[in-house]
């Protein structure tokens, strides 16, 4: 007689079975990447251009509050913090050295 299966009965796969579905699952893991990706760069996109603007680059010691209070001398900082946090995609005020920073244009004297 021929081979007869049970069902529930595990299924062998051959040497070159299994690197076919480990090749298949690495395409599959790579394709859902650079579509990740793809989105990611899309959705940064709709923040806005910064074509234009002036930017900063952080040093060590500098400070979020210390770089909107510089360019925007006497007025109140917290009003242009919270415009380069978003200009920046931001999620909160830490920031790291080497890093630029878009600035609000109508805030630098």
């Amino acid at each position: 007689m021929g081979d007869v299966r049970y069902p529930g009965a595990p299924i062998r796969l051959t040497r070159r079975g299994r690197i076919v579905v480990v090749a298949l699952l690495t395409l599959i893991t790579l394709g859902a990447l650079w579509v990740g990706a793809r989105i990611d760069a899309a959705s940064a996109g709709g923040r806005g251009g910064h074509e234009g603007l002036p930017w900063v680059v952080v040093h060590g010691g500098d400070t979020l509050w210390g770089i909107a209070d510089a360019v925007t001398g006497e007025a109140d900082p917290a009003p242009t913090v919270r415009r380069i946090m978003e200009l920046n995609g931001l999620s909160d005020s830490v920031i790291r050295s080497g890093v630029r920073l878009y600035l609000p244009g109508d805030s630098v004297r």
